[in-house]
């Protein structure tokens, strides 16, 4: 019996020891996980992107599930207009648009479908006036993925915005919409910390709408084309074009004046600049490409 009691502790030690070195390894391996990685998905959920979930009158729930092989990007800029890419762009499986950007009259140079509109917090009262109803007339064809910090967001009662979405949803059931989580827009902050080496709270920034959609991209999409977009030098060349901020609406500034104005401000400006280097180095990847004006990366 004590025999068999000196064994049985001679290999309780022996494991414990081989395991200790797997165990030290399993947490410097956890410690030194890529920050641009989203974590796993939660346990019994095998399908939906982390971070994003439908909005309901009563109730939270069901996580995006999209994919798409193709997906079209399609930029706010006014270098959009005149461009003729509007049938391009409708061949595409999946388009997507920002904010309150149209496509009716727009048609020729921006398409008309849209399969994914990503909407900024401080967009939403522009989607609630009657005038902007149109948006959410879409419901067989479009998903709305809203983002916005967690005071407005937030789900338990306290946030404006996303309250106002919920009322939104009892309106119009048939439309699928989708917020991001706090911890989605976190983890946005830690992709541009990761890639620039600045806190953005620290350095003032707000995040760009696009910069939520190109994430999203790159996660729904296995090839992405993006339309309309200037990379990060084409405000210091000579010879660039000017163009309005917005392809659509009265005349707007120019969005060269509008960048730089942005990049320099110390508080509350995005890095619009900052976020197409960003990209610059995610599409020499080879998942993405610029269509009109071309990158050379």
């Amino acid at each position: 019996m004590c025999h068999a009691r000196a064994q049985t502790l001679r290999w309780l030690c022996v494991l414990s020891l081989l395991s200790l070195p797997v165990l030290l390894w399993f947490g410097h391996a956890m410690g030194r996980r890529d920050r641009r990685a989203p974590p796993p998905p939660a346990a019994g959920r095998r399908h939906g992107l982390w971070g994003y979930v439908r909005i309901r009158l009563d109730r939270v729930e069901q996580f995006l599930d999209l994919h798409f092989n193709q997906c079209a990007l399609i930029s706010s800029s006014g270098r959009m207009r005149g461009s003729g890419l509007g049938a391009d762009i409708d061949r595409m499986p999946c388009v997507i648009r920002m904010n309150d950007a149209p496509t009716a009259g727009y048609e020729a140079d921006v398409g008309g479908r849209t399969s994914v509109r990503v909407v900024s917090h401080s967009s939403v009262p522009g989607l609630l006036k009657e005038r902007r109803r149109y948006f959410l007339r879409q419901p067989a064809d479009t998903t709305y993925v809203f983002w916005g910090p967690d005071r407005n967001m937030r789900t338990d009662g306290g946030g404006a915005v996303f309250n106002a979405l919920r009322k939104m949803a009892g309106q119009f059931p048939a439309a699928r919409l989708y917020a991001m989580t706090a911890e989605r827009v976190r983890f946005c902050d830690d992709v541009f910390q990761n890639e620039t080496g600045k806190n953005r709270m620290e350095s003032g920034a707000y995040l760009s709408t696009g910069f939520f959609t190109m994430i999203l991209a790159m996660e729904m999409c296995d090839r992405i084309q993006v339309f309309g977009m200037i990379n990060a030098d084409y405000c210091r060349r000579s010879n660039r074009s000017a163009a309005p901020y917005h392809y659509y609406g009265r005349a707007s500034s120019d969005e060269c004046l509008m960048y730089k104005a942005h990049e320099r401000k110390r508080r509350g400006g995005h890095r619009f600049i900052t976020e197409k280097a960003i990209y610059a180095k995610w599409a020499a990847r080879g998942k993405m490409e610029f269509r009109h004006p071309s990158w050379n990366l």
